[in-house]
């Protein structure tokens, strides 16, 4: 038979869409021709497989050799198509069963020894293969990863060869391992001196996924704080996982599976452009929100961020979702992450010794740079105060450690769960007013600090929300006046900053 079909993977975002490649030798002058959207290092590939080909000691058919990568509207990039059209070739020709062909999928780069290459984006692939029912074939050097779709069979192949022995009965390959979970250094909150106030914001933080601000002058401890906040999450799902692992598999970065369920803490300088932050580029990839996808993004310094830079945060914070669109085509990143940002006032503003020199219109017009939607859709805006000397001598007692506080933190989670299937942080209008219910007296409270601080509509859904949080924390069934208290004193903070700029 002349025809021949094989099973492979494109990458397009975080997806792994089915791509069809149909191999059909003619009579005519020996060529190759690749059709079906092919980029350049796609049209490159009749050149590695002919010389993998040879060098696995097969024949190259001297005849007029049509590949198709079906669908024809799909962009095709990179090397990954490589094995499976090496393969139509040979199951055309006669030289393997085509038979085979039918069960499984196949991915990776040929050298032109015949090596097989790792490339990016295999996780996804492999999770697709699941649903579609087949077995697959990659890399030796993509095994690790393509294991942690724990319900396909994958196997792991160094050499067209190796492939093609596993084909035709002569041998069968090693089935991927997956390798053994590990935890990375953890950063104990233990090491945060004082800064009770800053503490008890960030174990509200962890408890309801809400995003926080956190305001005070240079050396206090704000950057100490974000980065032990991941530690006080909860383990990710591996539902949540998964997710956060395709997104790092097709980011062109690297996936470490070893570290796969760990929760992301990405930290991009401030110096970091819109896209940077989005996502982009020609063939779109996910940017570092995605990146942070059920974990922390830490902006620092938010006042020397571009402007631009910022704005595009308002869509994703709301959606968890990002599209990247380029003229030739789109892409859609999960972006589900829980910001935190620091900020000074304004050089040494608010230091308790008085060493800012700066006049109050400075201080506004720096505070400025940060526009007041943003702002308003951060739940804590939270003061972190200069520690005394006294507070930081190395004899001085140790605090809470994270392990207590992420016990506590996650058993608020768990009543969220329990009771909405999510965070607190996440709920619909709907929902937060069927589940944070408060009483008439707490009503006009509220009313009366919306209308005091200038707070907009959003701004009191997310007060609300973070009053949830509290009273979850307390292993309180409803919202009492002391939640509410505590939740409204942590928007003080901000005060006068969400009414600046547009």
């Amino acid at each position: 038979m002349n025809l021949a079909l094989v099973h492979s993977r494109a990458r397009s975002g975080v997806r792994a869409p089915a791509v069809r490649v149909e191999v059909y030798l003619a009579g005519g002058l020996p060529s190759m021709s690749i059709v079906g959207l092919p980029e350049a290092a796609v049209r490159e590939a009749k050149d590695r497989v002919r010389a993998a080909i040879q060098c696995a000691q097969f024949e190259f058919p001297a005849r007029r050799i049509t590949v198709n990568l079906a669908p024809a509207d799909l962009p095709k990039e990179g090397g990954r198509f490589d094995l499976a059209i090496a393969l139509g070739i040979l199951a055309a020709s006669g030289q393997i069963p085509l038979e085979s062909l039918r069960d499984h999928e196949f991915l990776g780069e040929l050298g032109l020894t015949g090596e097989l290459r790792a490339i990016d984006g295999v996780l996804p692939a492999a999770l697709a293969t699941a649903q579609a029912g087949r077995r697959l074939i990659v890399p030796a050097g993509n095994g690790a990863e393509a294991a942690l779709a724990s319900q396909v069979e994958v196997r792991t192949a160094r050499t067209l060869l190796e492939v093609c022995a596993q084909l035709t009965g002569r041998k069968t390959l090693p089935l991927a391992i997956a390798v053994p979970s590990e935890r990375g250094e953890q950063l104990d909150l233990a090491d945060v001196r004082g800064q009770a106030h800053a503490r008890r914001a960030l174990e509200i933080a962890a408890a309801g996924g809400h995003h926080m601000l956190l305001i005070g002058p240079p050396g206090c401890g704000k950057t100490l704080l974000a980065s032990r906040l991941p530690g006080l999450l909860p383990e990710a799902s591996e539902a949540e996982a998964l997710e956060a692992a395709a997104i790092a598999s097709v980011s062109g970065r690297g996936l470490d599976p070893a570290r796969w369920r760990e929760r992301a803490f990405r930290a991009p300088h401030h110096t970091a452009s819109a896209v940077a932050l989005i996502g982009g580029g020609t063939q779109p990839r996910p940017g570092e929100v995605s990146m942070a996808h059920h974990g922390v993004l830490f902006l620092d310094e938010l006042p020397e961020w571009e402007r631009r830079a910022l704005e595009v945060l308002r869509e994703p914070l709301e959606s968890g979702v990002v599209t990247v669109s380029r003229a030739a085509r789109s892409a859609e990143f999960p972006a589900r992450f829980q910001l935190v940002e620091a900020m000074n006032p304004c050089g040494w503003a608010g230091d308790a010794r008085g060493r800012c020199r700066c006049s109050s219109e400075s201080i506004a017009l720096y505070r400025a740079r940060i526009s007041g939607p943003l702002l308003d859709r951060i739940d804590l805006h939270v003061e972190v105060a200069r520690l005394p000397p006294s507070e930081l001598r190395p004899d001085a007692p140790l605090a809470e450690d994270t392990a207590s506080v992420r016990a506590r933190v996650v058993a608020a989670r768990e009543r969220q769960l329990a009771r909405c299937a999510k965070p607190n942080s996440q709920l619909e209008q709907a929902e937060t007013a069927s589940t944070c219910r408060l009483s008439a007296g707490d009503h006009a409270l509220l009313e009366r600090a919306v209308d005091s601080l200038q707070l907009s509509a959003r701004s009191l859904h997310r007060i609300v929300r973070v009053a949830r949080t509290i009273a979850d924390l307390a292993g309180e069934v409803s919202i009492g006046t002391a939640h509410l208290t505590e939740a409204i004193g942590l928007r003080r903070a901000a005060r006068g900053l969400e009414t600046q700029g547009p």
